[in-house]
This record gives structure tokens, C-alpha cells and sequence, in this order.
């Protein structure tokens, strides 16, 4: 293994869910040094792999050196705890849920953002509403963050964890409707149509997308679209490069691979599944 300088480097994983084993193998051929770089995680660390509660140990405890945004799946754990949502049938959270620091973890998890804006770049776990600007899409993140970071979580978090296959922006939305439609569109997008109108329940690849709907990045004039901004959630569209965007969701829970990216120089690094 060749020594790499000692310079501070950015790198944006695509979504871990649960598998342990392989975010370890990636982050070892980084050669990740928590005294000089950081991990950037685009959501969705839980769920349907082997080790949640691993994941959560480990980049809750490189404290800093971690950035992370929510996505659907830590959504819906953070419901299951407090206790307004069902586990789901192939979900894989009972090891979290029975751990002795179950609290102090989602405690941890509550409060990581919806968005992400630094350095140029925007991570969100899924996909931006094709008219919100930059500015609009950070604002509402810190809405709902604010929310559920509050003492009433559990209060306003069936407002934010609502599940429709169809949203849509109309008007002036009230307090929690905005914070529903902003949720589902940060954590679950994929395509919509093309009036910019999502559709939540296709999770197919682009090219199998049913008539009149496509990828939310591919909008015309969207707002966005001289922002570089960096996404999971679509293990269907796999690692998906262009000049401002970054599709991180390569499909490791599927048996497939996990990527990271350096966001200073654009080198991706490829570890294959492992449950061993």
C-alpha cells in the first residue's frame, strides 16, 4: 500500500445500510485518517444489511470527522423508536432497538441534517423538488431538522414521516405539510414528471421509468443545476458521475458494491460486498 500525503480530503460514501464489513474495507483502502479528513455519508446508514448497530457505533463515534444527512430508511427507524411507525418485515433494526445505548444513539441520529451545503457542493440523501434554488432547499432542511430536534419530536414526526407515492408542491403549504413534502422529497425522489412533479413509488433504472417521468435532475432549467450536488437512495441507477452530480447509491445492500468519492479530486474507490 502506497502512503498517501498527509493533506485533508473529503470523501462522500454512498449509503452504507448496515454493511459494516464493507464500509470498513472502504474506508481502510482510503486509507480514512480521522485526524485529517472526513467521511461525508449520504444517508440511509440503517436497515437491510447485517450490522446497523455497528454502522451507527462507528460514525457516531469519528464525531467531526463525519458528516451526515438522513435518509429514508434512518427516517424510518428514528419513527420506530419513538413509536409511530410498524417494523417493516425485512427490516433489520432489531439489534439497534435492543442495544443498551439504543437512546443515546438515536439521540445521535435525530439530530444529523436533511441537507448538506459546503464547499460548494449539496448532499441530500435522494433528490431536490426541481423548482427549489439552493437557498430554498437548505431553509427547508433546517425546518425539519429544527423539528426533530425539538423536545416534541414525537409530536411532529408523523408530519415528517408520512409516506404517499405522489407529492406535490401547490401553493402556500401549511407549517406541516411543508415539512412532509420537503422530507419526502429530500429522502425518496427519484423521477418526476415533467412538470416537476414527483412520483415516489418507481424505483427502477431511469430507462425502465414509466411514460412522461423522468430523473429529477434531468428538469429542465432546474434551479440546481450549477450546484454539484451529491445523492444516494437510487441503487437502480448505481454510481452515476457528471460534472454536477454525484450518485452514490452503487447498490451494497443488494450484494453489489460500495463507492466513495474524493470531492477534491473526483477518485473513486470501489469495495465490494462482504458479510465476512
Amino acid at each position: 500500500m502506497v502512503l498517501r500525503e498527509k493533506v485533508m480530503a473529503n470523501y462522500a460514501i454512498g449509503d452504507v445500510q448496515g454493511c459494516f464489513k464493507t464500509l470498513h474495507k472502504l474506508v481502510k483502502q482510503i486509507q480514512f485518517d480521522p485526524a485529517y479528513d472526513r467521511l461525508w455519508f449520504v444517508g440511509d446508514l440503517v436497515n437491510r444489511g447485517p450490522d446497523s448497530l455497528a454502522v451507527l457505533r462507528y460514525i457516531k463515534d469519528l464525531g467531526s470527522a463525519a458528516v451526515t444527512v438522513l435518509g429514508n430508511h434512518d427516517l424510518h427507524l428514528l419513527a420506530i423508536w419513538a413509536g409511530v411507525a410498524k417494523a417493516h418485515r425485512k427490516d433489520t433494526l432489531e439489534s439497534v432497538l435492543s442495544a443498551p445505548d439504543c437512546d443515546e444513539l438515536l439521540t445521535w441520529l435525530r439530530h444529523r441534517s436533511l441537507i448538506h451545503q459546503e464547499k460548494g457542493f449539496l448532499m441530500v440523501h435522494a433528490g431536490l423538488l426541481p423548482h427549489w434554488t439552493a437557498t430554498q432547499a437548505v431553509r427547508l432542511g433546517r425546518e425539519v431538522e429544527a423539528a426533530l430536534q425539538s423536545e416534541d419530536f414525537v409530536d411532529v414526526l408523523p408530519f415528517i414521516y408520512y409516506r404517499h407515492s405522489q407529492v406535490n408542491w401547490v401553493g402556500e403549504l401549511s407549517y406541516y405539510d411543508r415539512m412532509g413534502v420537503s422530507t419526502n422529497a429530500m429522502t425518496r425522489l427519484r423521477v418526476c414528471s415533467s412538470r416537476g412533479i414527483p412520483e415516489l413509488s418507481f424505483k427502477g433504472p431511469p430507462a425502465e421509468a414509466p411514460e412522461g417521468l423522468v430523473p429529477w435532475f434531468d428538469i429542465p432549467e432546474r434551479p440546481t443545476a450549477s450546484d454539484t450536488i451529491i445523492f444516494g437512495h437510487w441503487s437502480a441507477l448505481g454510481l452515476y458521475v457528471r460534472d454536477n452530480l454525484l450518485g452514490l447509491d452503487a447498490g451494497c445492500v443488494w450484494g453489489r458494491e460500495m463507492v466513495a468519492i474524493c470531492l477534491e479530486d473526483r477518485t473513486i474507490f470501489h469495495a465490494s460486498y462482504s458479510d465476512s
